[in-house]
């Protein structure tokens, strides 16, 4: 059964004894970019082995499967493929690269041991980085067009309307590197808890319960479903009340509300636009 996956998953890796090179599969620093040392050194494998594995992949297999092996059209992903995870030096990866499956469409391939060897190894620092997002690098995030996203900030997404170029965003492209940027207008809510009412603390959602007999209580949010509320008062004392459809009423205020609904609109070119167009505020 396990033959079986592994073959289909490496099926469409080549289709014929001769390598298939596309543009993109032909530097190594395409197939091994995105990989840091932490999750070369996490896999266990050797680093030369990574290295040179990447270079048979890009030559071999990287025109079908993708440079990163996550697959293509009518080439399936290697690195979430289950036999490759459950793979252990090669044991099951080997055989097929080895012998192919010609029924399939994937003839044997014309490599050393070694080279399998090589390209196992690339597999496995592959899959380890999938799984473990602490080892993740980060690749250049201003890929935009700071036009648009200057004309969609003062435009469709109705930002200037809060934001100031030259009030709270003033500098703000030297104040941070793009990537932290970019993170902190698409996800801006403050992490500050309690503190009173919340009304200096930028991003703080605040709420007011009116209960039956008239008497209110407002503070700062810590929870809200359809059966509870609660809450911290100005001198920090928590409160929790039931709720039953309407009762107590409930009244909550979100200083981000603009910026949460935002994020149900943006498309990933209006996301690059805009970060783009940031880095310039210098």
């Amino acid at each position: 059964m396990r033959y079986i996956i592994l073959s289909a998953a490496l099926a469409a890796c080549v289709w014929g004894q001769e390598p298939r090179v596309t543009p993109t599969s032909q530097a190594a620093g395409g197939v091994n970019s995105g990989v840091s040392a932490a999750a070369i050194s996490g896999s266990g494998q050797d680093p030369a082995a990574f290295d040179r594995g990447g270079k048979v992949f890009a030559t071999y297999c990287a025109g079908c499967h993708g440079v990163a092996g996550k697959g293509g059209p009518g080439a399936p992903d290697l690195i979430r493929s289950v036999l490759v995870l459950d793979d252990e030096k090669g044991i099951l990866i080997a055989p097929v690269i080895r012998e192919g499956r010609p029924d399939k469409g994937m003839p044997k391939l014309p490599l050393s041991e070694a080279q399998i060897a090589d390209v196992v190894a690339w597999l496995h620092v592959r899959t380890y980085s999938a799984g473990h997002r602490g080892t993740y690098t980060y690749g250049d995030v201003v890929t935009g067009d700071a036009h648009k996203g200057e004309a969609y900030f003062n435009g469709a997404g109705k930002c200037s309307s809060c934001h100031s170029v030259t009030g709270d965003l003033a500098g703000v492209g030297k104040k941070y590197d793009a990537f932290s940027l970019q993170a902190r207008w698409l996800q801006p809510r403050s992490r500050q808890r309690g503190g009173g009412s919340g009304a200096s603390a930028k991003g703080v959602v605040t709420v007011k319960v009116t209960l039956p007999n008239g008497d209110t209580v407002s503070g700062t949010l810590d929870r809200i479903d359809d059966f509870s509320v609660s809450l911290r008062d100005s001198a920090g004392q928590f409160h929790s009340f039931s709720r039953d459809g309407d009762t107590p009423k409930v009244e909550v205020a979100d200083p981000l509300k603009a910026h949460n609904d935002l994020l149900r609109q943006y498309t990933d070119a209006d996301i690059h636009n805009i970060t783009s167009y940031l880095v310039t505020l210098k």
